[in-house]
């Protein structure tokens, strides 16, 4: 495993502040779990955090039992492996299993659109892994509850068909006894988005065909150095993210295009925005995006030369050097690394929301064609409102686009008989809710995020209400044609989701953050109405 600085100022700025940290023995307090490291206000909440960093060796105690589970699972026929989860429960898994190259059907959603979607694949041949650390996850209770009522309309016994991942004496671990699921309690002392190398990650990798010993194994090979001072990939890595980020540099543009490891970002999205977002403090990671050549930029690489910091080693390794220079970044920015206080705010805004006959959407400002526009705009036209959007980013700021949408719908746009790849790729492309963000970047120098909802709401979330008091908001919600009951709860999956979405909205208002939302009457034609509207602005 190997850090490397390819740009001067970047490499000055991490030896100051590697002197400082190694001066007051931060690497090996680190390495051996000094919860004292952040200050008396996070003492708590590190005690209880750190216990990601004896992962690569405790891991190693469920191996056995990750063999009988997936053993049994490849015996009874279950070759198609979903996961119900959300942010850390989910976004390792992910990365693993496109990395390895196994195939896992993600659900970190509420969409009714993309929840069918997964319901119509090969339910016969179905496991579900329902993966929550507080076992009170309003997505995860929703999706098992959705998955009970498909098994059994199916004629199939629930009871074979779920395994359970959760922190011990949660209610989800009650309910998984009492149903008869194979359940996998998880280490409490794990926080989620530092549980990449715990059950959390490891179980849903390991049904979906993973080698998980092998990311242990990496992952333990680097771990006797994150107590040095010297040749310490963690604390080159954190000195560079925190060294740049107080001189500035807080625009983290991640680049992956040559690696082997395919979506690392992502989870480096969450665990870098969420663990740092804080007190109008924090580094915020942009990911799929070409750098702008700014000044409040830093490019950091995936083997890839083309950055201002080069990371080299395999995807074991690279989890826990990243969340041990995730740490040590937060300890320069003096903010607690472990606690995510806005990511439940939005939660009890949602909660609340649910209870109401009806959901508070108000009025639009203007429609253009199949999108109602809300919010305190000026424009009279999504032309216009792009453009007014545009010119509100501060100069040290940025843009966030968030679609609670189904995240693979594009793929059901129209392709001409006979396309080839690259013509069914733009057609596709053209299609995506997710091109917003690209077409977006064309017209400004300061960064466009994108984020699939609800499951940014678990990562850049904390971020965005939390963060520096800079950032502008547009919200994409859609029309449900088909919507889903969730059992045993008086909401259907289409009013979580725009709760969901109303909540967050209420959240970064409050906070006087600058916030648009734009609804979709007709979902595919709406998509189509926004890509063609911001080439106009």
């Amino acid at each position: 495993m190997e850090v490397s600085y390819r740009e001067e100022e970047v490499a000055s700025a991490a030896s100051s502040v590697a002197g400082r940290l190694t001066a007051h023995g931060v690497p090996a307090r680190l390495a051996g779990g000094d919860p004292t490291l952040w200050g008396e206000d996070a003492e708590a909440e590190a005690a209880a955090g750190l216990g990601w960093l004896a992962l690569p060796r405790s891991s190693r105690e469920l191996l056995p039992e990750l063999g009988r589970l997936a053993g049994r699972t490849r015996a009874a026929g279950l070759t198609n492996v979903v996961l119900a989860g959300m942010g850390g429960s989910a976004l390792a898994a992910e990365v693993i299993c496109d990395t390895c190259d196994v195939p896992l059907t993600v659900l970190d959603t509420t969409d009714p659109a993309q929840v069918r979607r997964a319901l119509a694949e090969q339910l016969d041949n179905t496991v579900v892994v329902v993966a929550s650390k507080s076992g009170t996850t309003v997505e995860t209770d929703a999706l098992l509850r959705v998955y009970e009522a498909a098994f059994a309309e199916a004629g199939i016994d629930p009871a074979g068909r779920f395994v359970v991942v959760t922190d011990p004496g949660s209610p989800l671990e009650k309910r998984a006894v009492e149903a008869g699921y194979a359940l996998v309690t998880a280490r409490p002392d794990v926080g989620g988005r530092y549980a990449a190398l715990s059950a959390y990650g490891l179980v849903p990798a390991a049904l979906a065909g993973a080698d998980v010993e092998r990311l242990l194994d990496e992952a333990g090979q680097v771990l006797p150095l994150l107590s040095r001072d010297t040749g310490n990939p963690g604390l080159d890595l954190g000195a560079a993210l925190g060294g740049a980020a107080l001189a500035g540099r807080d625009k983290l543009v991640l680049e992956d295009q040559l690696s082997a490891i395919n979506g690392l970002p992502g989870w480096i999205e969450q665990l870098v925005a969420e663990s740092t977002g804080k007190q109008g403090r924090g580094i915020l990671p942009v990911v799929a995006a070409d750098p702008n050549g700014t000044g409040d930029e830093l490019v950091v690489a995936i083997e890839s030369d083309v950055g201002d910091v080069r990371v080299d080693g395999p995807l074991g390794a690279q989890f826990l050097v990243w969340e041990y220079a995730t740490a040590i970044a937060a300890l320069l920015l003096e903010v607690n690394p472990f606690d995510q206080p806005e990511v439940a705010e939005s939660k009890a805004n949602t909660t609340e929301l649910l209870t109401l006959p009806d959901l508070p959407a108000g009025a639009p400002a203007f429609t253009d064609g199949p999108v109602e526009v809300y919010g305190a705009v000026r424009a009279t036209d999504l032309p216009g409102l792009f453009a007014e959007v545009l010119h509100a980013i501060p100069r040290d700021g940025y843009l966030a686009v968030m679609a609670y949408l189904d995240r693979l719908a594009a793929f059901d746009a129209p392709v001409p008989d006979g396309a080839d790849f690259e013509h069914m790729t733009d057609a596709w492309m053209m299609a995506d809710a997710a091109t917003l963000r690209a077409l977006l970047a064309l017209r400004t120098d300061r960064p466009v995020t994108f984020g699939w909802a609800p499951r940014f709401l678990h990562a850049t979330g904390q971020y965005h209400k939390s963060g520096p008091q800079n950032g502008v908001f547009l919200q994409i919600t859609g029309e449900v044609a088909e919507d889903v009951a969730v059992p045993g709860r008086p909401y259907t999956l289409g009013r979580l989701q725009l709760a969901q979405a109303l909540g967050d909205l209420g959240a970064l208002e409050t906070r006087g953050r600058p916030a648009v939302r734009l609804h979709l009457t007709d979902r595919a034609a709406g998509v189509a109405r926004l890509l063609e509207a911001v080439q106009e602005a």
